[in-house]
């Protein structure tokens, strides 16, 4: 009889494998429910969707004095803010979305990046949003023009 070749036989397999991976992770199209034209066209024009839709921290305490990824310090009484993606000077809008309150702050570092949009701001502007001492709070996240500001 002769010797079985072990290499052989798990290289098929991995190839086999390799091959069936992809048609075993096809995605499946869900069917959007039908929505009357008149409901989906008020709901639209009563909230235009502007921005992101996310999640803001705020800098600890540890962290003030020390060098930000763009080479400025951090002041925690200025209004800054960590973004994973925004370029460095870009001004932001962020509104709570739990009450309503809004501040302009200016990407100056970077955040880890993160699956949802997410923001970490200077104390400042989180005593200003309204949930410094609370840690985390849903907010819109819009990057604002020049001339818009």
């Amino acid at each position: 009889m002769a010797p079985v070749n072990l290499r052989g036989s798990l290289v098929v397999a991995m190839i086999a494998g390799q091959l069936l991976l992809p048609l075993h992770t096809l995605p499946v199209q869900a069917e959007t429910p039908a929505v009357e034209s008149g409901q989906a066209q008020s709901a639209e024009q009563a909230q235009p969707a502007v921005g992101d839709e996310g999640t803001a921290s705020y800098y600890a305490k540890r962290y003030n004095g020390r060098r930000t990824t763009s080479g400025v310090r951090y002041n925690p009484d200025k209004k800054t803010a960590a973004h994973s993606s925004l370029p460095f000077g870009t001004r932001v809008k962020v509104v709570n979305l739990d009450n309503g309150r809004e501040v302009v702050v200016t990407v100056n570092d970077r955040c880890k990046t993160r699956k949802k949009p997410f923001i970490d701001l200077s104390r400042s502007a989180a005593r200003q949003l309204g949930f410094l001492g609370k840690g985390l709070a849903r907010v819109r996240i819009i990057p604002l023009d020049d001339e818009a500001v």
